[in-house]
């Protein structure tokens, strides 16, 4: 799968050649997504992603879809390409996982605001607290949504921090969902690799 830093048709591979490809490669981009996930807590996932996590969700879009024309693939581009870090920033998917449907909804209409209160803070430096869901609004006065889609922005200091191989503490100040931990070396050193 060729990285370009800018998704677009005539870079995605046909429906049969990512057939092909996804035959050996599937389990290291799995590997990678792995790599790239944060577990916060107990009920909230951060699957961080990347221009090639992106490549590969659009590609199986296309593939479970199956989507031949120009007009399909560039709508699946454009829903999915916003979510690629752009050298400043990291963006997440946030999962808030309740198994049980009752504890889900009780728990959902506790957590309003929540993805608004999540931060990064590298050692030595500010917390960066996420811009969220800047496509759409994700919940009402009742409740909020179990996938919201994060974005967290770095100024310049915080870049060189980071790059300087800092220590990164993830974390939530929500009144119902208030954690904190550092996230694994190889998993930040993964991260770093998005910031130019």
């Amino acid at each position: 799968m060729q990285l370009t830093g800018n998704i677009a048709i005539e870079n995605l591979m046909s429906l049969e050649a990512y057939t092909k490809f996804r035959k050996t490669n599937k389990a290291a981009i799995i590997a990678q997504r792995r790599l790239r996930s944060v577990h916060l807590g107990e009920h909230m996932t951060l699957q961080f992603e990347s221009e090639l996590t992106i490549r590969y969700q659009i590609q199986e879009m296309l593939r479970i879809e199956k989507i031949f024309d120009e007009e399909g693939i560039q709508s699946e581009i454009e829903a999915y390409s916003p979510l690629v870090p752009s050298g400043t920033n990291w963006k997440a998917t946030v999962l808030l996982e309740y198994p049980d449907e009752l504890e889900r909804k009780r728990e959902l209409a506790k957590l309003i605001g929540v993805e608004d209160h999540l931060y990064i803070q590298a050692q030595g430096c500010e917390r960066v607290y996420a811009f969220a869901d800047e496509d759409l609004e994700r919940e009402n006065a009742l409740k909020t949504s179990a996938v919201h889609f994060v974005r967290f922005e770095f100024n310049q200091d915080i870049l060189s921090t980071l790059k300087a191989g800092s220590t990164v503490v993830i974390g939530c100040d929500h009144a119902h969902y208030c954690t904190q931990m550092t996230i694994k070396e190889q998993t930040t050193k993964s991260l770093i690799s998005d910031l130019k």
